[in-house]
């Protein structure tokens, strides 16, 4: 008998492989198709994966995924990068008080400044910081690198025949779904 503990296993609390799952699926639903199944799970699995990841790197930042979410948003918007809270919730899917606990977390940080807009005393204006904008730019430069090592293995031609069809996938989702990037109809 030796003196050192065996590794426990956890084969139980690992994501069973695409095959296994897709296995699973087709014992319990036989009208499973086993290719759209492959490419969606993958596509989950993918996207999860990549979540992980970007959510390591803007760690290492300083920052979490959700505020880096937000300092997308504010330079998706254009120069000078300011949007109201309800817009900003609007655009990420978030109720207004969780954009509001989310911004007053961000302003603490020196990511964003809160203020008064000049022209209407009520509405209040968030706005991207020099800070917030230094964390974004290399909160990008490092998803570029991470990107770019993902497709390593993808010619140019290959990259962009998989770029057109995951458009065209997501495409049909809008189409079938406008509302599926977040809860932008009921925050009216």
């Amino acid at each position: 008998m030796s003196d050192t503990p065996e590794k426990p296993t956890h084969r139980g609390l690992q994501e069973p492989s695409l095959d296994e799952q897709i296995a699973a699926y087709q014992r319990e639903f036989r009208d499973l198709d086993p290719q759209v199944e492959q490419v969606v799970s993958a596509l989950g699995r993918l996207n999860r994966r990549m979540n992980v990841a970007y959510g390591r790197q803007v760690a290492d930042l300083g920052i979490s995924n959700t505020e880096w979410e937000v300092l997308k948003t504010l330079v998706l918007s254009g120069a000078p990068y300011r949007l109201g809270p309800g817009e900003l919730a609007k655009r990420l899917g978030l109720t207004p008080a969780a954009m509001t606990h989310r911004i007053d977390r961000m302003a603490g940080e020196g990511l964003v400044t809160r203020d008064r807009d000049e022209n209407n005393r009520v509405r209040v204006i968030v706005e991207l910081t020099d800070e917030g904008r230094t964390k974004w730019l290399a909160a990008m430069t490092m998803a570029s690198d991470f990107e770019e090592e993902l497709l390593q293995d993808l010619s140019e031609e290959e990259r962009g025949v998989l770029g057109e069809m995951l458009i065209r996938l997501l495409r049909r989702v809008e189409h079938a779904q406008p509302d599926a990037g977040g809860r932008l109809t009921d925050l009216n």
